[in-house]
């Protein structure tokens, strides 16, 4: 097999296909692939922040399906729109369906995705193959080099981190919750049902960090419960509002470079 790493500064398996993309004008990107010998099968890996970067990631599958090639997986680490999986007030747009309906178009033989954030995206989307955050989260916790507690974040996450107590041997899990408003999405509440924290390295683990609110608000809650030491992974770092607050909140923040590269804070390469 042979890739195709349409983000060039994205690398996650070797040596890539040779081409030349670039955006026309009006704003429209294009892609002319300059190799010649090509392999039966094709992955193509991109990192999708925007409808320009999903054109590319089209407009490349069209080029090697115009060259021959049948066979043609991608590798998705973070998938768009999967926060948007649920209509949430009248006027909204499934926008993880809108995403799916276009990568499914392109029949792949399979999609790879990271650490989707509920389980509507795979649901969606055709050939799809999930790659857990297991390891990632053990990668994590072996550079801390001592015992922690996982905290789940919200109800949201409760299944999944459960899974990854359990995959790493039975880590305790300490359960919260917060209130948001649908309309404006404000945050109003956070709340940990468990009273003695002193002593415990808390470490919360969640699927995405844009603005890091969620996490500072609950990182507040934690230390009136007595937290000793905390710590953040998620597993995509958008990180909107910069990481200089999180940084000061948290002993360690990680993530991976499943959406862009960033070296503030401590990242692991997929």
């Amino acid at each position: 097999m042979q890739f195709l790493h349409l983000d060039t500064s994205f690398s996650p398996f070797g040596k890539s296909i040779a081409f030349k993309s670039f955006l026309f004008n009006g704003g429209e990107p294009h892609i002319k692939i300059t190799e010649n010998d090509l392999e039966e099968e094709i992955m193509i890996t991109h990192r999708i922040q925007s409808f320009n970067d999903l054109g590319m990631l089209l407009i490349a599958t069209d080029a090697l399906r115009r060259m021959g090639i049948k066979k043609i997986q991608v590798y998705i680490p973070y998938f768009p729109g999967a926060r948007q999986d649920r209509v949430m007030v009248a006027g909204e747009a499934l926008s993880v369906k809108v995403y799916a309906n276009l990568i499914n178009a392109q029949n792949y033989d399979k999609v790879f995705i990271f650490d989707p954030h509920s389980e509507v995206t795979p649901a969606v989307i055709e050939n799809v193959a999930v790659i857990q955050n297991y390891e990632f989260v053990k990668k994590c916790l072996e550079l801390l080099e001592e015992e922690v507690v996982l905290i789940s974040p919200d109800g949201g996450a409760l299944k999944k981190i459960y899974k990854v107590a359990a995959y790493l041997g039975g880590i305790e899990v300490i359960e919260c919750s917060k209130k948001r408003d649908v309309k404006t999405g404000k945050l109003s509440g956070f709340k940990v049902y468990e009273n003695h924290l002193k002593g415990k390295h808390c470490v919360i683990v969640d699927d995405i960090c844009d603005g890091g609110g969620t996490f500072l608000g609950l990182a507040k809650a934690l230390k009136e419960k007595g937290a000793t030491a905390m710590s953040l992974i998620v597993s995509h770092g958008i990180f909107s509002k910069g990481t200089e607050e999180l940084k000061e909140t948290f002993d360690h923040v990680f993530t991976t470079n499943s959406f862009k590269d960033i070296d503030t804070v401590h990242q692991i390469k997929l």
